[in-house]
């Protein structure tokens, strides 16, 4: 990985910021039109925890039954109708496996009805079949996203506790291809693939999607703490990632790595420096918008589970309210959960001293998990901040708050 002294060209970063802001109007032209105090980009159902898989790192320690309180399909085209209403640019219908829900056509349809499109995040199980894949994309589908969590059957199905996971999702990007339903990749980081992070980024190029989504863990649900890569980590997939993107012809995007804003930013002024800025103007395109700079958990990014309740983001298990009691824009709007995490004036830490944090605000809901604290530092960054001396109990080791399931 290459490494920008930090001390020399702090300077240049800083005052290089509103120079190289460009790249990000030019990469994501809703910048200008999503204001995170008035809507969010992104709005996330978790429409079952249902599901037959038993993932190491699952948020939401999916179960095999659906609970008997989840949203109605009425209660889910009402929630609908607030979507279109509000013109929220994305809205992923996820899980668990949304294919447990006997009604998930007809809320695909519903929703391409009211203007709404919809990208959906499937288990691959014996459930995801070629026949689902055309129904979903008649039903007006606009993209699919099934997750890939190593190169190989081995890692992949171990991830996943179903062998037979990793053959079903390449077989589910084949069949997604044949119909012309456009395919995302879902990728989560942690100890148990990063040995593989070369031969799954070789397994990006090869296969025909529109965007590879890279998570990075977050000790929440079945996620454990051990699992957790350390900060030096982070920026060394950061670097990776930073790599492929110049020649991808599909878009590469972070979730819970706030910081990889930061990243790109520091190389974009290394590389305007040299004289070797460029984009690559090469990469696949569909009809869901790229998220803006600066949206974080709470910030741009709401989740409603499959009970209602009202989150700042999947991975950050503190509810704001319910929607069976209260309108999603009156909880995204006026919950002070949301209201705090929009005002990256609270942030504390090193996030809240840092030139950064308008475009990143670090990963809110790993602050939480590790410290209590959805305010606090990020604690799987590397970068300090100019002048910033950290409290004596902020250099130990963290640990986890979050209470996790089995």
């Amino acid at each position: 990985m290459r490494k920008i002294p930090q001390a020399r060209n702090r300077a240049t970063f800083v005052t290089a910021l509103p120079a190289i802001c460009w790249f990000y109007t030019l990469m994501n032209p809703q910048i200008q039109t999503v204001d995170f105090n008035e809507r969010p980009f992104i709005a996330i159902w978790e429409v079952t925890q249902a599901c037959d898989l038993a993932c190491v790192h699952c948020r939401a320690s999916a179960q095999p039954e659906r609970h008997p309180q989840e949203l109605t399909t009425l209660e889910g085209k009402r929630l609908i109708d607030q979507i279109a209403a509000w013109k929220v640019p994305v809205f992923v219908l996820t899980g668990g496996d949304p294919i447990k829900r006997p009604d998930l056509f007809e809320l695909i349809s519903y929703s391409r009805s009211v203007g709404v499109r919809v990208s959906l995040t499937p288990s691959a199980t014996p459930l995801l079949t070629r026949d689902v894949i055309v129904r979903l994309k008649e039903a007006g589908l606009a993209r699919l996203a099934v997750s890939m969590d190593g190169a190989s059957a081995a890692t992949h199905d171990a991830f996943r506790g179903l062998s037979g996971s990793f053959a079903r999702t390449l077989d589910a990007v084949r069949w997604a291809n044949e119909v012309g339903l456009p395919v995302q990749i879902n990728t989560t980081f942690s100890r148990r693939n990063i040995a593989e992070i070369d031969e799954i980024v070789a397994l990006m190029e090869q296969l025909r999607i529109t965007l590879w989504s890279v998570f990075f863990l977050v000790p929440t649900g079945r996620g454990k703490l051990n699992d957790l890569l350390s900060a030096d980590e982070f920026e060394g997939i950061f670097d990776k990632l930073h790599q492929l993107s110049k020649s991808a012809t599909f878009d590469i995007k972070t979730t819970e790595a706030q910081h990889y804003r930061r990243y790109i930013l520091q190389q974009k002024v290394a590389e305007k420096r040299a004289g070797a800025t460029q984009v690559n103007a090469q990469v696949s395109a569909d009809d869901i918008g790229r998220a803006p700079r600066g949206l974080n958990d709470g910030k741009g990014f709401v989740f409603i589970s499959h009970k209602g309740e009202v989150f700042p983001s999947g991975f950050l298990p503190v509810s704001a309210g319910s929607i069976r009691e209260h309108s999603l824009e009156s909880i995204y709007l006026e919950a002070p959960l949301f209201r705090d995490l929009r005002d990256t004036s609270k942030l504390e830490g090193k996030c809240g001293a840092c030139e950064f944090k308008q475009i990143c605000g670090g990963s809110r809901a790993r602050a939480y998990a590790l410290t209590g604290n959805p305010l606090g530092e990020e604690p799987c960054c590397a970068y300090v901040p100019k002048g910033y001396a950290p409290a004596e109990h902020q250099s130990r080791r963290p640990t986890l708050h979050v209470l996790q399931g089995a």
